[in-house]
């Protein structure tokens, strides 16, 4: 009976601890042979016999743990711990580390790969601002927020915008019980425009309801529902919420494998979970839907851009010659071919200020390219951003790079106490003591031109942008007082786009009238007001000449 009662204990114990930790079952994974290990030590406790005798009051083993118990748990000790020592260690296998990255192309210039774009379509909204913003909108729902919480922003494009995006979780174990049908729907926030902050609670006319998701209880928490159909022996990481193109949820989750021994974490493909009904629909990398932004975790790339630039010469050198490291952080950031990548910049082991170079790895396929040119790094661009207004104490959001003009340029923004945006900034990527900074990203962009064109000495004249020259009549004008500053707007014959320029550009500026002939030149852009950088009155330089 005994026997009988052990072995129904262990049975449940052991289900018990593999439905509610969900080891992956497969060479490489140390979970499940912890499980058995615990499970067999139990079991050797339970069928050791004891008596204490009579005459002498002594504690006496009457019977003995099988001996195929004590085997069975030494072989299990020794994989856990002694194989992924032998397997995996770094001192032993620094050149497969050094490689899990793949190949990685050399770039010629970053500009060729970051798209040139408007400021109407910058990034401005960072995930910290998301969330500040998603918990407000979730607040003017009383119903609704004492419900759910939000769970973690999701950047991605959808229908070519860019969203932040992060589901509506149950805010404990009682509110999942009485709604166990799923949280009424998601919150997007744009990433470019901070009023733009929708509750989307109904798609194509139906309402949503998000049954599957993390921090759920028993079949409703996402790993399990994906582990329990199919996936046991595969791992599992970056549950993250995006949606379609037509709004609907769903849960990306990247399978991976181990490449080196017990280590080595490596993306093979995705597992694609309709948030609502559950439906499992599994990937390779190559056939995985367009829609889906990101396969490669975050974790993943960070580690093995490490190990690629710290085992460059193997494990044994400790002159650190030619070692890299990545910069603080690294963001996601679209390029020309408007495919996503993570972003960030690479230093020489022991050097913090000035990158060597830039890296911009594909978050789907893993390619991966560096671009050897030295520049600032995030931390040190937004040193120089917060310097430029320390009077007031805001702090520098994360960098994002972008393609100004062909200037490759950090932008961010900068941020009161509160976490509101309060001023923009943009600080050259080539030298980051050209910094412009504004109420707007056009005043932004404005003092940013201003500075940059005053410093063409300091800066690669390969990066200088493309610039045009025009002659033509000034048809209408008209000036600006913003924040202290004038700006003056015009337009002139036979260009489609309005100009604008300040006094600091030419003091003929004020005094210019429709009518005048005029000289110009500008950076060739997308944009639909045209920052100028020279500026000649030809009437007035006539006048003068004529005196």
């Amino acid at each position: 009976m005994k026997k009988i009662f052990s072995i129904i204990f262990l049975l449940f114990f052991g289900f018990f601890l593999l439905y509610n930790n969900l080891p992956v079952i497969n060479y490489g994974f140390t979970g499940f042979a912890f499980i058995l290990l615990l499970l067999l030590v139990i079991g050797i406790l339970f069928s050791v016999g004891l008596t204490i005798s009579q005459q002498t009051k002594q504690v006496k083993i009457v019977s003995k743990p099988n001996k195929i118990l004590f085997v069975l748990a030494g072989v299990l000790l020794l994989y856990c711990i002694a194989l992924p020592f032998v397997t995996s260690l770094k001192m032993f296998r620094s050149d497969s580390y050094q490689k899990l990255i793949g190949e990685v192309k050399n770039g010629q210039k970053i500009t060729n790969h970051i798209a040139p774009i408007s400021i109407d379509k910058i990034r401005v909204v960072d995930e910290e601002l998301a969330h500040l913003l998603g918990e407000k909108i979730l607040g003017s729902q009383p119903a609704l927020g004492s419900q759910v919480e939000l769970g973690d922003f999701c950047i991605q494009k959808v229908n070519n915008n860019l969203y932040w995006v992060a589901p509506l979780l149950h805010s404990g174990f009682l509110k999942w019980f009485n709604n166990q049908e799923g949280t009424a729907g998601y919150v997007m926030v744009s990433a470019t425009n901070e009023r733009d902050v929708k509750l989307v609670q109904s798609v194509g006319g139906k309402n949503i309801k998000i049954k599957y998701q993390q921090g759920a209880y028993f079949q409703s928490d996402i790993h399990r529902h994906v582990y329990f159909n199919g996936n046991a022996t595969v791992g599992l990481a970056d549950f993250s919420f995006e949606i379609d193109d037509a709004g609907n949820p769903f849960w990306i989750v990247t399978k991976y494998v181990k490449k080196i021994g017990f280590s080595g974490k490596d993306a093979v493909g995705v597992v694609v979970v309709d948030a609502q009904s559950g439906a499992i629909n599994e990937y390779s990398i190559a056939k995985t839907p367009k829609w889906v932004d990101r396969i490669q975790p975050l974790d993943f790339i960070e580690n093995q851009l490490n190990d690629w630039g710290e085992y460059v010469h193997g494990y044994w050198n400790f002159s650190n010659q030619d070692k890299l490291q990545i910069t603080e952080g690294m963001t996601l950031v679209y390029g020309k071919d408007n495919k996503s990548y993570w972003y960030t910049g690479l230093t020489s082991v022991g050097k913090e200020e000035s990158a060597v170079g830039f890296v911009l790895v594909d978050t789907r396929t893993k390619e991966t390219t560096f671009y050897k040119q030295s520049g600032a790094t995030e931390y040190a661009a937004q040193s120089s951003a917060q310097g430029k207004v320390q009077e007031k104490g805001y702090k520098a959001s994360l960098p994002i790079p972008y393609n100004i003009n062909n200037i490759p340029t950090y932008v961010m923004t900068l941020k009161d106490n509160g976490g509101l945006v309060k001023m923009f900034a943009m600080v050259a990527i080539s030298d980051y003591t050209i910094v412009g900074v504004g109420n707007t990203m056009r005043e932004t962009l404005t003092s940013f031109k201003n500075v940059y064109n005053m410093a063409d000495n300091k800066i690669n004249p390969n990066s200088v942008s493309n610039k045009k020259s025009l002659k033509s009549v000034v048809t209408r004008i008209q000036n600006d007082v913003k924040n202290g500053n004038s700006f003056y707007y015009f337009k002139v014959k036979d260009y489609p786009n309005i100009f604008v320029g300040s006094s600091q550009i030419s003091n003929q500026l004020p005094v210019t009238i429709v009518g005048d002939s005029i000289n110009i030149s500008f950076d060739v852009d997308l944009e639909e007001v045209i920052d100028i950088s020279s500026f000649e009155n030809i009437n007035l330089k006539a006048t003068m000449k004529s005196k």
